[in-house]
């Protein structure tokens, strides 16, 4: 490309040609543009020598970075200080060594912003910085560096420093009180320790704009440090270690403080009283900071612009008091998981007409919900789960609050009708209602949620049909109904066909699996367990290729499991227990090995998983939900009727943890491929007609429940090491041909059976066993042709058992004779 036909742009002052192939060759064409004050030559092939570039003499503004596309190229800055007019100046991505900056390479006196985020420098270019005393801005984002103090601290008239995303660590060097002029400080996302009481950072007194978060610092609640800096008007310390000060009462801040973020860990003792000096607050978090004391009403009171208070996990306690003025400037409120408790007040609609988000969660709030939500017309985010409230949902919420996109009420003693029949939730997204006492069926006004993501009504007294019309609400992504009492047949297709989550389970709910869940292509978890299902599994199963749970126990489902199971390669839990299921376990069954990430909005509520789910493992029920359930991977196929031999290829799941095939009619040997299931936590074997030996397992270190009770199995017992040294005598009981420990029954010659050729257990694989059938058969014969022998010999000796055997044929023919004229005649009737 030339530049010939451009030079009639004598007044050209912009050029931006970055993210192009350009190398050295452009830089003479540059001549025909002597108004240019702005040049952009990022990432493109430029090699180090740029020194001809000093031909563009009135240039303010020069970006190189990222030149070879590798963030690895080193500029050689010669002569740049021909430039007098230059004030910003960005080398982003590029590596130097040595004095960059020094004076052989040029007066750079004039250059007042300064960027080299991403860039590679070595201690010599630290100390070269001292060669622009003009400096007011320095960005060094993502370096590949430590933090010398020499040549940064000799910036006097820096203003702005960006050390941000950095791995600088280590306490902040105490030259650092030399910038004077600093207004702007972030040194977020590092790896900084130290008391912040003992630091510099007090001393800047021109300082407007603090950044001290995501460090290892200590910093005390009481901000004293910073009591002196009178400009500072935005402080964020979050994610550090906050701690409990001894409070000064003679001090006071001189700061007033718009936004403060104090969120992290620690124990902060009282709430600081600093506080009360602060009238010009418009953001506050202190999340998850322990403090003793009652809600700040007076906070909001002071602080006119506060538009934005949060308070999660503060350990605040008492009733929640609210100012009695309408604050209409504040918008979002969260004091969840604390201690209040008494009743929400009746005036919080009129406190808080403006009010966007309000999170009360998870504290022991009593008494009903008040109309007067119904005056934040506002309102898009409620949370008042997990707490004591009572009574029903008010009507005026539903209908006063057009725009709320998310209303949850879990796990309160709610009760009465779940939604409002005049409800017209056109904006609604998220729905969660679980664990009221809500009763009544499914309201038809829930269909006018036509945006309705998730929709959770579980652990509730509902009953009635489930209404086909829920097919109707396309957005519909998650829907539990789970623990009530829902009857009938499912609807056919009821559920959107993009639906990711279905959670059915613990209802009464009856009839085959017809076409209810045809079409679902994107499901992923289905639980349908304990309820009344019958018929076989259907065979469209298969069509679910991101299915990843399936939970189909405790049902009455029949038939052999299908084959098409086999085409889900996403499957991580599969439940098929307590059914009535027949025929052989399929060989080709395959569980995902590795962690599923559920495809949820990150604004869901509960972690990954919207309902726990119910697994039969270690003896007992467990929940799993969450990132846990997200790491589990099952087969559960107990209490069936399954027959034949387990497949070896159950074998090949080496990440499964949990395998139970108990309570079934299966037959052959324990796989030797099972010594592979090294992740294996539970597997039960226990209830079938296995033989055999117990192959080795005993380098399944995870195995904390382990049964093969109630079989036939022979020899001797898993030596006891590890974690089999924890299994008990159930554990083994029922095989009498087993022995040694913990079994009472010793392994002496007498009680060990004889060793089984392999060629022979081939043999006798069909009979199920391994007793040698020719000898079974000869001994038989032998045994019934002498007890033939002895009858004859005693009735030819003894003529009164002879005649007692006679009359007894005699009679038992008469007896014979007449049964059969009686009943013939029936017989024939019958047919």
């Amino acid at each position: 490309m030339t530049f010939e036909g451009l030079s009639s742009l004598q007044n050209l002052e912009f050029l931006d040609l970055s993210s192009n192939n350009f190398n050295n060759s452009i830089i003479p064409f540059l001549h025909i543009f002597p108004s240019l004050k702005s040049l952009n030559l990022a990432r493109n092939g430029l090699e180090s020598d740029i020194q001809d570039i000093k031909i563009i003499r009135n240039l303010s503004s020069l970006f190189l970075d990222d030149n070879n596309g590798d963030g690895r190229n080193s500029i050689q800055l010669e002569l740049l200080g021909v430039y007098p007019f230059l004030k910003t100046l960005s080398l982003m991505d590029n590596s130097f060594k040595g004095g960059i900056f020094a004076q052989e390479m040029g007066n750079f006196s004039s250059v007042e912003e300064l960027s080299l985020d991403d860039s590679s420098l070595d201690e010599e270019s630290f100390k070269s910085l001292r060669a622009l005393p003009s400096l007011k801005f320095l960005s060094m984002q993502g370096l590949n560096a430590d933090l010398p103090s020499q040549g940064l601290c000799e910036l006097k008239h820096l203003q702005k420093l960006d050390m941000s995303n950095n791995d600088l660590s280590g306490t902040l060097p105490s030259c650092l009180a030399n910038l004077t002029s600093l207004q702007l400080l972030d040194l977020s996302s590092n790896h900084f320790i130290g008391n912040i009481s003992l630091s510099p950072l007090g001393t800047l007194t021109s300082m407007h704009t603090l950044d001290l978060s995501s460090n290892l610092f200590q910093i005390p609640i009481s901000l004293l440090p910073f009591f002196n800096l009178s400009k500072l008007k935005h402080l964020d310390c979050h994610e550090n270690e906050i701690y409990a000060d001894i409070d000064v009462p003679t001090l006071t801040p001189k700061f007033q403080l718009r936004t403060l973020y104090l969120s992290g860990q620690g124990d902060g003792g009282v709430f600081p009283k600093f506080f009360y000096y602060q009238h010009k607050l418009e953001y506050v978090d202190m999340g998850n900071i322990k403090m003793k004391g009652e809600f700040p009403h007076w906070l909001i009171r002071n602080n006119t612009k506060l538009h934005t208070l949060y308070l999660p996990n503060c350990s605040l306690s008492g009733p929640l008091q609210l100012p009695i003025h309408s604050h209409v400037h504040f918008s979002d409120l969260d004091i969840s998981d604390n201690y209040f408790n008494g009743s929400i007040p009746t005036e919080i609609g009129v406190c808080f007409p403006s009010l966007n988000s309000l999170d009360l969660s998870g504290n022991g709030l009593t008494g009903g919900i008040p109309s007067s939500f119904g005056k934040m017309s506002q309102l898009k985010e409620l949370d008042l789960s997990s707490n004591h409230l009572s009574g029903i949902i008010p009507q005026e919420l539903i209908v006063g609050c057009s725009s709320l996109y998310e209303l949850i009420l879990s796990n309160n003693s709610l009760h009465g009708q779940i939604f409002p029949k005049q409800a017209t939730c056109k904006e609604l997204i998220l729905l969660l209602l679980d664990g009221n006492q809500f009763t009544g069926s499914i309201p038809y006004s829930i269909s006018n949620c036509t945006m309705l993501e998730m929709l959770d009504v579980s652990y509730n007294r509902l009953f009635g049909s489930i209404p086909g019309w829920i097919g109707n609400i396309t957005s519909l992504d998650i829907l539990d109904l789970s623990e009530n009492s829902f009857f009938g047949n499912l609807p056919s297709s009821f559920v959107p066909p993009r639906i990711s989550q279905v959670y059915l389970s613990k209802n009464r709910l009856q009839g085959p699996l017809t076409n209810a869940f045809y079409g679902c292509s994107e499901l992923t978890i289905l639980d349908l367990s304990h309820n009344d299902f019958t018929k076989r599994i259907p065979e469209w199963i298969g069509n679910f290729s991101t299915l990843t749970y399936l939970l189909l126990g405790y049902n009455r489902l029949e038939g052999e499991i299908p084959i098409q199971l086999c085409h889900l390669f996403k499957l991580r839990l599969v439940d098929f227990s307590n059914n009535n299921l027949s025929g052989p376990v399929p060989p080709c069954i395959s569980l995902l090995r590795y962690p599923y990430q559920p495809n949820i909005y990150g604004r869901y509520p509960k972690d990954s998983m919207a309902q726990p789910l119910e697994v039969t493992t270690k003896n007992a029920l467990r929940y799993f939900q969450g990132i846990i359930l997200s790491l589990m991977s099952g087969l559960d196929l107990s209490c069936n009727n399954l027959t034949g031999e387990i497949p070896v290829e159950i074998g090949n799941l080496d990440k499964i943890q949990l395998l139970n095939l108990s309570h079934n009619k299966l037959t052959g040997l324990i796989p030797q491929s099972f010594s592979n299931l090294k992740q294996i936590e539970s597997l039960d074997l226990s209830y079938n007609n296995l033989n055999g030996k117990i192959p080795q397992l005993t380098q399944l270190y995870f195995l904390a429940v382990f049964s093969v009770a109630h079989n036939n199995l022979s020899g001797k017992t898993p030596e006891m090491v590890a974690q089999f040294g924890t299994f008990e005598n159930s554990s083994y009981e029922g095989n009498p041909f087993l022995c040694g420990p913990p079994l009472s029954k010793s392994c002496s010659s007498s009680s060990i059976m004889p060793r089984v050729s392999e060629e022979d257990r081939k043999d006798h694989k069909k009979d199920g066993g391994f007793i040698d059938m020719y000898a079974f058969y000869v001994s038989f014969m032998i045994s019934y042709a002498i007890m033939l022998l002895t009858m004859a010999a005693v009735l030819y000796i003894n003529p009164y058992w002879r005649r007692a055997w006679f009359y007894m044929i005699e009679l038992s023919l008469t007896n014979l004779y007449y049964f059969l004229v009686d009943n013939i005649p029936f017989v024939f009737r019958c047919y």
